[in-house]
This record gives structure tokens, sequence and C-alpha cells, in this order.
């Protein structure tokens, strides 16, 4: 099977682009308004993107909440999405009207950032606190701009629970991290393994 994006005449019944690019993991984007309204959404276009400086992004089709927060004040955090929060996260998905509290909306405790104007679920098992760097509208390769906004933060600061942390790591089986699959499907990160990376002269060995 093949087809090309122009067309997407690709004979399935819903668009399996999301459903290769996957897992996704969730941004969970807690801002808070130039008015002062406070917001939480979840993104599954989000990662990280830097780890010197660490820097995370995420992304969205138009300007939503989030990007209209981030924009206004600079600031956003990006909290953890564990399993145990899956049904409280995809409320806060509703498409609610500008300024809605989300955190009460899916009964969650929202608490203000310690280094940024902005809230985070108190109920994460880590949190990101995050300045904004740059917000870019990707370009198509004909160079029209999309309908997609990219925000872009630097992490200031990071929560952890330590009860997700063992011996001297954070425990991903305790974590049980959430991720985004294609069309209406997640994923829960149940079974992690190790594995390291090769020596160039052992895979040379095996060449």
């Amino acid at each position: 099977m093949f087809y090309t994006t122009d067309s997407n005449k690709h004979g399935l019944s819903h668009d399996p682009f999301k459903a290769i690019v996957a897992p996704r993991p969730i941004g969970w984007i807690g801002s808070k308004g130039a008015d002062g309204s406070i917001n939480l959404g979840p993104y599954s276009f989000f990662n990280a993107v830097s780890d010197h400086p660490k820097i995370v992004m995420f992304s969205s089709s138009g300007r939503k909440h989030s990007q209209r927060n981030a924009g206004e004040t600079g600031v956003f955090t990006c909290n953890f999405v564990s399993r145990n929060l899956v049904e409280k996260m995809n409320l806060s998905s509703a498409a609610v009207p500008y300024g809605t509290d989300e955190f009460a909306l899916a009964g969650l405790t929202a608490v203000p950032g310690r280094l940024v104007d902005a809230p985070y679920v108190d109920e994460a098992f880590a949190v990101l606190e995050c300045k904004v760097t740059e917000i870019i509208v990707p370009k198509s390769q004909s160079g029209e701009p999309t309908e997609n906004v990219m925000v872009f933060g630097e992490v200031v600061g990071i929560h952890i629970d330590e009860a997700i942390v063992s011996n001297g790591r954070l425990d991903m089986s305790l974590a049980r991290p959430t991720a985004r699959m294609g069309y209406m499907d997640y994923s829960e990160a149940s079974e992690v393994f190790e594995m390291f990376r090769p020596k160039v002269e052992t895979v040379a060995d095996k060449a």
C-alpha cells in the first residue's frame, strides 16, 4: 500500500497518519491568560526537543487557549499524564469557552508555579515549569503558512513526586505514562525494558 499525501487517497476509513506517528506523549498544558483566567488542555503534538537547554514543544491546529495564554504571559506548565489521571485529562479536553477553568471542570487542584505565573496539576507525578522561547507557524513545502501554531518553552523548574522514584531513577512502571495512539486510542507504558546503545567495536564485530 502506498499513497501520496497531496491526494490522501489511502482507501482506509480513517486517516492513518497519526496512528503511524505513535505513541505520542501528551503535553498537558497549564496556562494563565492576561485576564487572570487559568486553562488546562492536553496536546498530543508534544515532545521534548532539546536537553541542553531543556526545551519542550506543543502544537495544535489553530491558536487555541493554551497558545493564546502562552503568548500573552510567556509561560506555561506541562503536566505528566499517568494512567490514573487519563479520565481527568480527557475531561480537560472539552471544547469549552475561553476563560473556563478546566482544573475545576476535571476535579483537579490548580497550584501556582514556583518560577512561572502559570498553574500546574497538583495531582500530577511530574511537572515542567516553562518559559516561552518562541512561537512559530510552520510552513508547507510551498512556503505557505499552515494553520498550526507551535509553542516552544525552556524548562526552568521541575516537580517530581517521590512516589515514582525508585533506586535513584524515575520508575515508569510506577508512573504508568499514558500516550496517544491513532484515532481515539491511548496506550499505557506498562511494560518497560532496558537496552544500552552498542559500542562501535561491538557493531563492527557483528557486521
